[in-house]
């Protein structure tokens, strides 16, 4: 709430008009899609894999409804943010501040489009995306799991080893597929880019429309990824062993846990998360990987945000990552009216508030420090 407050005097310093600043705010929800939600009417829906139509209070024709596309792009983000939020918290369970999300994402993309245009043609689609999800998961943990070794067995600080294997992986991803690479597309692109994956490996949709890049069934993987992850932390052995390194390394390693080991599977299980989001949005939606995906995404480093405000579980997770990915989508230029809000300014405000909230996050201990100090002051006060 404070960063939305803040960010609200930002807009209002830049358009200098009240109205125009709560219809900045409008216009962000209504880009993000979840304006759907107050959309409700009487329309109808198919049942899958049948031909029967049911009532339904909202209408999932993105074509006819802007607020349902919308929501669907809000949704795919969703996905990878997901992810990439539990590749952050499941690391810091364990102790580890795992910076690398955004390399083990790009390394899951490049295995994935590694994959899926290098295997022969003939496989079957299915397989091929398979194959394809679990070369992006592989990936993403061999890459993570580097740091952990470097962690357990030398002691090296994770988020010095992650950021600059982050590193590497962009300039390798840059080399397979710019100019000139041993991967770049033969076809002529203004961009060098990898080839296109074939059409059989695209994800089936779960909502909308091929043209308009609906909604794949990674949405599902997402959710299932979500339970994985709370029952591997709070029902298993490993789970138990890793939050036990995470609250205190030398009690669990004189209780007979191998705080090496656990650090290693950690983070190879944090890259796995990452490695699945990157191969997830090569054969959901992206169908390709170029320059420009490699080295200006920013999707793991947000998911860092996303497992700091969700608190490390697996429903602060999923909320956050929901927050995050409309604040994404509802503050691109193509969502905000240059009546209200200039749109080229529209990237640095979805910043804006997302660091505040990352700053509030993290500023906790300050705030209830201040609340405290309030309410010791509240019985003096009474008793003058």
């Amino acid at each position: 709430m404070l960063a939305f407050f803040i960010g609200g005097i930002v807009v209002f310093l830049t358009t200098r008009s009240v109205g125009d600043t709560i219809e900045t705010y409008r216009a962000i929800v209504r880009g993000s899609g979840l304006s759907w939600f107050f959309e409700v009417g009487s329309y109808d829906v198919g049942i899958p894999f049948t031909d029967t139509h049911v009532w339904f209070p909202w209408n999932t024709d993105d074509i006819q409804s802007i607020a349902a596309s919308n929501l669907q792009q809000t949704m795919i983000l969703w996905v990878a943010l997901v992810l990439t939020g539990l590749a952050v918290a499941f690391a810091f369970r364990c102790g580890l501040f795992n910076i690398g999300g955004q390399g083990q994402y790009l390394a899951g993309s490049i295995a994935a489009v590694l994959v899926a245009t290098q295997l022969p043609a003939s496989m079957p689609g299915w397989l091929l995306i398979l194959i394809a999800i679990l070369a992006g998961m592989l990936a993403g943990a061999a890459i993570a799991g580097i740091a952990g070794i470097l962690k357990g067995t030398v002691g090296a600080h994770e988020v010095i080893t992650t950021i600059m294997l982050n590193w590497i992986v962009i300039w390798v991803g840059t080399y397979f597929f710019g100019i000139d690479g041993p991967f770049q597309t033969s076809v002529s692109n203004a961009l060098p880019s990898s080839p296109d994956i074939p059409e059989k490996t695209h994800l089936p949709l779960f909502w909308g429309d091929p043209l308009l890049q609906g909604l794949h069934i990674g949405f599902f993987v997402a959710i299932s990824a979500l339970v994985v992850y709370s029952l591997t932390l709070n029902r298993t052995t490993l789970g138990y062993e890793v939050r036990a390194v995470g609250h205190n390394p030398e009690a669990a390693r004189y209780g007979g846990i191998s705080v090496a080991r656990n650090y290693f599977l950690a983070m190879a299980i944090a890259g796995l998360f990452a490695g699945l989001a990157g191969a997830l949005d090569i054969v959901g939606w992206e169908f390709r990987l170029d320059i420009t995906g490699i080295q200006a995404s920013q999707i793991g480093f947000i998911g860092i945000a996303v497992a700091l405000l969700g608190r490390n579980t697996a429903v602060g997770v999923g909320l956050s990552a929901l927050l995050f990915a409309a604040l994404q989508t509802g503050t691109a230029s193509r969502n905000l009216d240059p009546a209200f809000f200039p749109p080229d300014l529209a990237s640095s405000l979805a910043i804006i508030i997302q660091g505040l909230i990352v700053l509030f996050v993290g500023a906790d201990l300050i705030v209830l420090l201040l609340l405290r100090r309030v309410r010791r002051r509240k019985p003096r006060s009474a008793v003058a």
